[in-house]
């Protein structure tokens, strides 16, 4: 990780580590830069927290989104932390591979698919087609595709701090994304 460890922290810190830690059974990955701005940092824990239990996203379309965020921004050390709870919620396996290749995942059910037709439509072309949003709305309702946008937008600004921060991947899993080599394979000079 870019930045050091903390060796010593605030009380605002020590509070956010406590209450990252009750909950996640740790201070994983993106936490351990959040605790960098505690204020900030709380209030992104509790947008997480939500968005991975309370929002209106089954378990499974959440983990969903959650890869299909974090392929779209190489987000190596959250796919890592999550493709495998994915699939135990049911996400086709050979589907979260190829979207890891950087193939068409082709899922087979349709809930799954529809997700990522729209989550991909959201964060490559920034829009959603009349069809696609429709089809979505339908399935999910008005609350449940808000609930949708707030979760990609947690997730991709956890991508962005993992990267940014260059957060180590865990040390018993392979990188995930065969075109993906290292932080730096974008990295402008300067």
């Amino acid at each position: 990780m870019r930045l050091g460890p903390l060796n010593e922290m605030t009380t605002e810190q020590a509070e956010l580590a406590e209450r990252i830690s009750r909950g996640r059974g740790g201070v994983p990955g993106p936490f351990q830069v959040l605790l960098r701005s505690p204020r900030f940092g709380d209030v992104a824990e509790a947008l997480g927290t939500y968005c991975m239990g309370s929002s209106a996203l089954s378990p499974r379309l959440r983990e969903l989104a959650l890869l299909v965020a974090a392929r779209r921004f190489d987000a190596q050390q959250s796919w890592n932390a999550h493709a495998g709870k994915a699939v135990d919620c049911g996400i086709d396996a050979a589907a979260v591979r190829r979207l890891a290749d950087g193939e068409p995942p082709d899922f087979p059910d349709y809930d799954d698919d529809l997700l990522y037709r729209f989550a991909n439509a959201v964060l490559v072309d920034h829009f959603v087609g009349d069809q696609t949003f429709a089809a979505a709305l339908d399935r999910w309702g008005e609350h449940g595709l808000v609930d949708l946008i707030g979760c990609l937008g947690n997730f991709v600004l956890l991508a962005m701090l993992l990267n940014a921060f260059q957060v180590d991947l865990q040390p018993d899993l392979p990188p995930p994304f065969p075109d993906v080599a290292d932080f730096r394979r974008r990295a402008v000079n300067g």
